[in-house]
């Protein structure tokens, strides 16, 4: 089992956890309440800032599908490959599911994000709208950001992303889901959407075998406090 504690602290090819984070995993979610109680602060708008990490959600309005066929999801995938190579923008991990995106993005250029999201999410609604004749709005107001403001909770929020289609009983399997990043990471399938890695995803392990092996065992132990972290990580 490997849990990412506050420090990241990893040595070589092994993942030191200290005695506090021992206690956490294996006797108590009290503790856990306290590490991400950043959820019951209320947070103040921010800023885009230059090399920041955020995740970010769009959904489809009313909650209606934006995908309905494999093209549609190939449509995206090569929307977001042409654009984020025209914005300074890096896609570390994503997730579409049937009526929603989720993206893990770091910015080079801040003001570049908004820009970003604008361009793929019209250019995919221009698609959808001459695929299928629909006529409206198709996504639901703006996207929505969250900005991951301490580099140790990349793991945490990569592992929220990769398993909402588990969560939405979309599989059984997450390896088994074909739209996401996780078998990049975790089986090391090439992906033209990740150009650079999640940074705490490359110090798992110096050896990219065990790397791997450390974060299928990550994404995929269950926990039993899985919803508080979950709700950590959740745009409302």
């Amino acid at each position: 089992m490997i849990l990412l504690h506050k420090e990241c602290l990893f040595n070589g090819d092994v993942l030191q956890r200290d005695t506090l984070t021992n206690f956490l995993f294996e006797h108590s979610t009290i503790f856990i309440r306290l590490y991400f109680m950043e959820v019951k602060i209320p947070r103040k708008p921010r800023t885009l800032t230059d090399e920041g990490y955020y995740h970010i959600i769009s959904r489809g309005i009313n909650k209606k599908k934006i995908f309905h066929r494999k093209t549609d999801y190939e449509k995206f995938l090569t929307t977001i490959q042409k654009y984020k190579k025209i914005f300074q923008i890096s896609i570390l991990h994503y997730c579409l599911m049937p009526n929603h995106i989720h993206l893990l993005v770091q910015t080079q250029k801040a003001e570049d994000l908004p820009k970003f999201m604008q361009v793929i999410l019209q250019v995919y609604a221009h698609y959808f709208r001459k695929q299928y004749l629909y006529v409206g709005h198709l996504f639901q107001n703006r996207y929505l950001s969250k900005s991951i403001e301490k580099e140790t909770y990349l793991l945490e929020c990569a592992r929220y992303i990769e398993r909402n289609p588990l969560r939405a009983n979309l599989c059984q399997c997450i390896e088994k889901y074909p739209w996401s990043s996780y078998s990049h990471y975790a089986k090391a399938v090439q992906d033209d959407i990740i150009e650079r890695q999640n940074p705490c995803y490359l110090a798992l392990s110096k050896c990219d075998a065990t790397r791997q092996h450390y974060y299928r065992e990550y994404v995929n132990q269950d926990r039993p406090y899985q919803k508080i972290v979950d709700d950590y990580f959740r745009i409302s």
